[in-house]
């Protein structure tokens, strides 16, 4: 694991030695200990609004009130420091309403990546039957969980559309969400994906939440849609037939793409793992009420009975 996690378990396993040698604040120390190094980290992002020209100069942001932008140098401290991920590369920035940040549970994060993979051509938009795509993808779980399992990864199984795939032919965004379970998960997980054509290739925004937050983000969906934008000759109009190339890809295709991407998916899957730290926090409470119980009703904290 990554240094901010393992700082988090090193707090709860100090708490946890705390109350064997009886003392009474333990947990509020813990708690206070683990909160300042989420405030510290929280401190350090310096968060941009307006007007934001990405780093590879083919697109830039219009971000407005309500949400933050994450430079791409700052996004990879996140996914790789705080979230527990491999080095990412392509990654551009990150977008999040404005009341969250990396440690928000109840929330949602757009991770901002480009790939070159030329021009899309959309003609089969109005032909895909998306409930078929949905089966096929399916059916090639299978193979694909084999995969993951032998790796170490839980099994992904797709139980349906969260939002079944949207063209905006005028403005040429793709959007749709996944509604996914995770092998020995009792909350099912929800994948939103955006594709913003342009001239030689794709700009992508990709989140990861729990299904819980499904109405939160089609509420701002509108909004982060308006976001990103092409910069004036790298758009989808800009395209040459003569001097630019066509992608392999369509738009059936984008939205049946693996869901083990390189950057994107894992990587905001980590953010839950980080956010759980609450549920640790309280399953050593559990833990410890349970080894009290054993050796018998007397208390190994001495408890207060004073009335306040």
């Amino acid at each position: 694991m990554k240094k901010i996690m393992l700082s988090i378990i090193s707090i709860l396993l100090f708490s946890t030695i705390l109350f064997a040698k009886g003392t009474k604040d333990s947990l509020s120390l813990a708690v206070e200990r683990q909160q300042k190094l989420v405030d510290s980290i929280d401190n350090a992002m310096k968060y941009e609004t307006g007007i934001i020209a990405l780093s590879n100069g083919i697109a830039k942001l219009n971000v407005p009130p309500g949400f933050k932008y994450l430079n791409a140098a700052q996004s990879n401290y996140v996914l790789t420091d705080v979230w527990g991920n491999p080095p990412q590369t392509g990654v551009l920035g990150m977008i999040f309403p404005e009341s969250s940040g990396p440690f928000g549970e109840k929330s949602y994060a757009f991770i901002i990546t480009y790939d070159p993979m030329g021009f899309v051509k959309d003609e089969d938009a109005d032909k895909t039957n998306y409930d078929d795509l949905l089966k096929n993808m399916q059916k090639e779980e299978v193979e694909e969980n084999k995969s993951r399992t032998a790796q170490g990864y839980p099994a992904i199984n797709m139980t349906g559309w969260a939002s079944k795939p949207f063209y905006d032919k005028t403005n040429k965004v793709l959007h749709w969400a996944k509604n996914l379970h995770f092998a020995g998960q009792d909350e099912n997980t929800l994948n939103y994906e955006v594709r913003i054509l342009g001239r030689k290739g794709v700009l992508s925004m990709n989140a990861v939440a729990s299904m819980n937050e499904l109405d939160s983000v089609k509420k701002d969906i509108d909004k982060v849609l308006a976001i990103p934008s092409f910069t004036e000759g790298n758009t989808y109009k800009d395209f040459d037939s003569k001097t630019d190339n066509v992608a392999a890809w369509t738009i059936g295709g984008l939205v049946a793409g693996k869901v083990l991407l390189k950057v994107g998916f894992w990587a905001v899957l980590s953010k839950f793992f980080l956010a759980a730290w609450k549920f640790i926090l309280i399953g050593v409470i559990a833990v410890w009420a349970g080894v009290k119980k054993f050796f018998g009703k007397k208390p190994l904290v001495e408890e207060d009975h004073s009335v306040s």
